[in-house]
């Protein structure tokens, strides 16, 4: 998931956002008056359980509300499958209007299904959104976007300020060195510096490796030297690639975490509970942890690197994308537009996410501690990697990943298996163009 390149610059004021939906509200109830017959949509969702799930039900709500003449079904869909039923129902134009997609090369992959948003959603709404070059054809935002974001996601750190505090620990790590150094002070002090597991994914029932391999590629590389990763410019088994994911085996070999990484359902809990003082995981948690554990939860930016971490994951990782073959586009153009206003994302704000609209705000802390590490700690915002690199590579790195965690698999053959996977692809998968043809 879902999970920008160029630095967000945010004007964030709750007073501002009051005035503003106000102003909406103004507007969409002076808005033109809506067709006497009335439409039904559906629209597909894999969030599961997670926040987005509440979110999109409550989007929904609101815009039924707004427009009472069109209906929108919300469908819940197996995560493990989705993106299989969805190709299967667009192949026989037999699906939802409106989908829930992935960004990146995700929405890229599924192009051909997409209606393009350009010239559909007025470009002064579209450009209202953060990262929209995601969305877009060849990452350009100027070509349009085939999805309207739902949020601003973070890949991240969270850590037990009371379990910091029993082992000495008076700031977060921000290299290997320091996130050793506290594994081995809070080990001392009889606390499990680490816990894996899945999170409780919708998309897997195992152990979701791309939060960290994210972080390992950022401690590796500069953000202008990912495409390589894309194009071959750098390997796959690259030595810094092997290091990394050396270092990050070590973390389990030397027992800073669980030793059932591959097989823990339950990690999200063992963490609330305080039985572990860190793990990584996404935005879409953020709520349930301030909701357990108050304001003895913060945020961290996972530090895998030999120097000082310069970059977080920060991206739009997934929204909602209109079916080409859907009979009722304006109706569903209708509701994408409805996600750019502030009353939209307000509502975002609400299910504990991150509002993906500029100018808008969080009234989570961690939330919000996460946008300063942009705003303020000036960290540079990188995508989600499994949003970023081509998808049977991903499906590649999927099966070995968790396996180097575990010490099940060594770090080089990993990596070789994703190289693999890269040569393996079509000619024009590995050009600098992203995900041509």
């Amino acid at each position: 998931m879902g999970r920008t390149i160029l630095k967000r610059i945010r004007t964030r004021g709750i007073g501002a956002v009051a005035a503003a939906l106000v102003l909406a509200g103004v507007f969409y109830a002076a808005g033109p008056a809506a067709a006497s017959s009335k439409t039904t949509l559906t629209l597909w969702q894999n969030y599961g359980t997670e926040q987005n799930a509440v979110a999109t039900t409550n989007l929904v709500k609101a815009f039924e509300k707004i427009n009472p003449n069109i209906t929108i079904k919300v469908v819940a869909q197996p995560g493990t499958s989705y993106f299989q039923l969805l190709q299967s129902a667009a192949i026989s134009g037999n699906g939802p209007d409106l989908a829930v997609m992935w960004t990146g090369v995700w929405d890229l992959q599924y192009s051909s299904y997409l209606v393009n948003l350009k010239g559909h959603v007025p470009a002064a709404d579209l450009a209202r959104m953060e990262g929209l070059q995601w969305e877009a054809p060849n990452f350009n935002a100027a070509k349009g976007a085939y999805v309207m974001p739902l949020e601003t996601q973070f890949y991240i750190g969270f850590y037990n300020k009371k379990l910091f505090a029993k082992a000495g620990i008076k700031s977060v790590p921000t290299d290997w060195s320091q996130l050793i150094a506290d594994c081995k002070l809070l080990k001392a002090v009889g606390v499990q510096p680490i816990v894996y597991g899945n999170g409780g994914q919708a998309i897997s029932t195992e152990f979701y490796p791309w939060y960290d391999m994210s972080y390992l590629m950022i401690g590796a590389h500069s953000l202008s030297s990912w495409k390589g990763l894309y194009d071959g410019a750098i390997p796959w088994t690259s030595s810094v690639n092997v290091a990394q994911l050396k270092m990050w085996a070590s973390l389990q070999k030397d027992g800073y975490t669980n030793s059932d990484v591959l097989t823990n359902t339950a990690n999200i809990q063992q963490f609330e509970k305080g039985k572990a003082a860190m793990m990584v995981d996404g935005t879409w948690d953020t709520k349930q942890y301030t909701t357990t554990m108050g304001s003895n939860v913060a945020a961290f930016v996972p530090p895998y690197s030999t120097t000082p971490i310069k970059g977080v994951v920060e991206y739009p990782g997934d929204g909602f994308s209109v079916m080409k073959y859907s009979k009722h586009q304006a109706q569903a153009f209708k509701f994408l537009d409805f996600l750019s206003t502030p009353q939209a994302g307000a509502i975002i704000n609400a299910a504990g996410l991150i509002p993906d609209i500029k100018g808008l705000t969080t009234t989570n802390p961690v939330n919000q501690q996460m946008l300063n590490f942009v705003n303020k700690d000036h960290l540079t915002p990188y995508p989600m990697m499994d949003n970023y690199i081509q998808v049977n590579v991903g499906n590649a790195a999927d099966k070995v990943l968790p396996a180097v965690l575990a010490n099940q698999q060594s770090p080089l053959s990993a990596l070789q298996n994703m190289a693999e996977a890269w040569r393996q692809l079509p000619a024009s998968q590995r050009s600098k163009k992203y995900f041509a043809g």
